[in-house]
């Protein structure tokens, strides 16, 4: 099992002026610790379950990954994850694409059907039904595709987007990988089985995760797809680890492991993500004994 980070706050020690530096000291970090992930989320206001109010701090995501892109070599970077309300699918295949060049070809899609109503009002994004984000979030998956097919470059008529061209050069070094999030099982996980290289779920009991990939190999049962080509990564935050509890935290991976889970992600929450990801780091080689 792999260990991936995921950064939610940026209410860094020192102010905003050391957000940057200590970005810059997270990413040194993390590579130093073996992981194989980073990411951060995709939202314009912080999130509640933070613990944080909506004025706390909040970067944009791709533009903190490319700044993420200059200050690591090796590890995979993505945004856990982007809403699909948020930008128009063609423009964000071009900016993953613009972020896997500029990292070497390290580039992660994470998408979901989006979900915070109050940011997307509180900037005039537009919030349709559920049921016409998950329409959206279909297309999208479809038009990412397709902006990283060399030998298609359009058109797409869609329901809901249409693109005359779908374009994109230069093409993504490597394809990015394309990390479909949430556990819903009628339609996010039937996604993942039409559409996703991986899925995120949250690491909330062996027994649920469990039974959300029995409904996943369900799916791509049903569209043919070959179940093993899905890399599994769950989301640990119940409860959330710490350097202080990560010999337990370990102990606690290895039914998921058992489960087939490729990789963790856990969450540093305070003021000195890096140091907190440096605490974390011994927990590297002790995930990989366990398959």
């Amino acid at each position: 099992m792999e260990l991936g980070f995921h950064l939610p706050i940026f209410d860094i020690d020192g102010g905003t002026t050391a957000i940057a530096g200590e970005l810059a000291r997270v990413g040194a970090a993390a590579e130093a610790s073996g992981a194989t992930w980073l990411s951060f989320m995709d939202h314009y206001f912080q999130i509640e379950p933070t613990g944080l109010p909506a004025e706390a701090n909040m970067l944009e995501g791709y533009t903190t990954l490319g700044f993420l892109a200059a200050h690591t070599s090796r590890i995979e970077l993505g945004l856990l994850v982007t809403g699909v309300t948020y930008r128009h699918p063609g423009l964000l295949a071009k900016i993953v694409t613009t972020l896997d060049v500029l990292s070497g070809g390290r580039a992660a899609l994470g998408i979901g059907a989006a979900w915070f109503e109050r940011e997307h009002h509180g900037l005039g994004v537009p919030y349709p039904p559920i049921a016409e984000r998950f329409e959206r979030l279909e297309e999208a998956l479809r038009i990412c595709r397709q902006m990283w097919d060399p030998a298609n470059n359009g058109p797409f008529d869609g329901k809901h987007y249409q693109l005359a061209e779908t374009l994109c050069s230069p093409q993504p070094i490597n394809q990015p990988t394309v990390l479909i999030g949430g556990g819903g099982e009628r339609k996010t996980l039937r996604l993942v089985a039409q559409y996703g290289d991986a899925c995120n779920l949250f690491a909330s009991s062996p027994a649920d995760v469990a039974h959300k990939l029995d409904v996943l190999r369900r799916h791509c049962d049903d569209v043919g797809r070959d179940y093993n080509q899905i890399r599994i990564t769950l989301l640990a935050n119940n409860p959330r680890p710490s350097p202080d509890t990560r010999d337990e935290f370990v102990r606690a991976m290895a039914d998921y492991a058992a489960l087939g889970a490729h990789t963790v992600i856990v969450t540093p929450t305070t003021g000195s993500p890096a140091a907190w990801i440096d605490g974390m780091a011994p927990a590297v080689p002790q995930l990989a004994e366990l398959g």
